[in-house]
């Protein structure tokens, strides 16, 4: 799985390889902006949670948890 992201970081492309073609995946968020690297050295392989995170929103490599009221 390949995870691109435009200028205006607020929705990412995915390119998802399959036997018979590729799959194109599509995230809008309506509120924020995904936390995207800005250059090749801040390129990471993701984890299937880490994923799941980011399509959530949320930044995969946040060092601290966030407490629930």
């Amino acid at each position: 799985l390949f995870l691109f992201c435009g200028r205006r970081a607020d929705r990412i492309k995915g390119l998802l390889w399959q036997q018979d073609g590729f799959l194109l995946l599509y995230k809008r968020l309506d509120d924020g902006h995904f936390r995207w690297p800005r250059d090749k050295n801040e390129v990471r392989e993701l984890s299937s949670q880490q994923l799941r995170w980011l399509l959530e929103g949320l930044f995969p490599e946040q060092k601290t948890t966030v407490k629930r009221r």
